[in-house]
């Protein structure tokens, strides 16, 4: 099969996918409750999409193509309201966290779709462990080698997005003393991992002929790395975020994204070199094992300083961009938690420290993301 090709779009636009849990309000457990949700949800009008995920637990939600943070906090938002009252309805909650704290993997249900019952069938018990719940940020790109260079600049800053979105520290009901354990099930799947260094779209479009080749892949879904390009959208897609726990959080981290993407365009600040990916990895696991608290080692110069040092610096050199996108709120937002030292994981190890009951960290999680939506009548 050969790669479509790169389609236009508007440089900078936005769309944002969240994985999200649904549980049970008695014990607080995973619940298969998506199809249901679905069909509740199909009869509301919403912007966006909201589709099944790999098992019966989890529902995807999407924006549109958006164009600056406030449109997609409104779609999000929009969605958001919707999904909490239909989940009043089936009595059972929706929670975000990039892993649900104590379920166990053995009692999920592959949804009934074709591709998913594929993948079971590759993966075998890959797949019940990918009950995982993460947040996709596209960015648009106007051209394909565009897409490619904007991909390569923004992987210095993969440790940055997964330390301002862990929320992923327990499993199992484990503290797994990681701040996004939720990455270590991804990097378990063959194709998981960081592009190839190829800078224009026919150098790219060389390696994923010599891939289909193989028969190792078939389309570009097949690969799970932490950036990909989707020509069809005419975007790259940012895959590392684990799923915030408030859609404010969320619309934050895809202003950041936007912001960093107009700086790279705009003034091309730096040329990425496949030497940028010596340290990658080590920054990678640094991020995910300490979130705000790790060590970056800057590509560029070798350098070793606190990574939330290096996120306030990239901060104030996107700043400009930030204004210029309708991002500075989402920055502030995000700077602030920085400087206090906080993130979602955090958050839940507090909550998990006062009620040692990790079912009412879980419920208070739901009320979280349901933001001021007040409680429905329940059937």
């Amino acid at each position: 099969m050969s790669l479509e090709p790169f389609q236009k779009s508007a440089a900078l636009s936005l769309g944002v996918e969240l994985e999200l849990q649904l549980v049970n309000t008695h014990d607080y457990d995973l619940a298969p409750y998506a199809e249901d949700m679905l069909r509740l949800m199909a009869k509301v009008p919403l912007p966006g999409a909201v589709v099944p995920e790999m098992t019966s637990s989890m529902i995807e939600i999407s924006t549109g193509v958006c164009h600056s943070s406030s449109e997609v906090l409104g779609q999000l938002s929009q969605i958001r309201d919707a999904l909490v009252k239909s989940a009043d309805k089936l009595n059972i909650a929706v929670v975000g966290g990039g892993t649900h704290p104590f379920q166990q993997w053995h009692e999920r249900r592959i949804y009934d779709k074709p591709r998913f019952r594929e993948l079971s069938e590759l993966y075998g018990y890959l797949s019940k462990q990918f009950t995982i719940f993460g947040q996709h940020v596209h960015v648009g790109c106007p051209d394909a080698d565009t897409a490619l260079l904007t991909l390569h600049r923004m992987s210095r800053y993969i440790p940055h997005f997964i330390a301002l979105s862990a929320s992923s520290p327990y499993v199992q009901g484990q503290d797994t003393a990681f701040d996004s354990a939720r990455l270590n099930s991804v990097f378990a799947f063959p194709l998981s991992g960081r592009a190839p260094f190829a800078l224009t779209w026919d150098e790219f479009t060389v390696f994923f002929d010599k891939m289909t080749h193989t028969g190792v892949v078939k389309s570009m879904k097949d690969f799970y790395w932490d950036i990909r390009p989707k020509p069809e959208f005419g975007t790259i897609e940012i895959r590392v975020f684990d799923t915030p726990l408030t859609v404010e959080r969320a619309t934050a981290l895809a202003g950041f994204v936007q912001s960093l993407a107009s700086w790279f365009m705009h003034e091309q600040p730096f040329m990425p070199s496949e030497d940028d990916y010596l340290v990658y990895t080590y920054n990678r696991f640094q991020a995910c094992r300490f979130g705000l608290d790790a060590v970056y080692v800057d590509p560029a110069n070798g350098g070793h300083m606190p990574l939330r040092e290096h996120i306030l610096l990239t901060m104030s050199q996107i700043e400009r961009h930030a204004a210029s996108v309708g991002a500075s709120a989402g920055i502030h937002l995000l700077r602030s938690s920085v400087e206090r030292g906080e993130n979602d994981a955090r958050w839940l190890r507090e909550k998990q420290g006062e009620e040692h009951l990790l079912a009412e960290v879980i419920r208070q999680a739901a009320e979280r993301f349901r933001g001021g939506v007040t409680h429905t009548q329940q059937r």
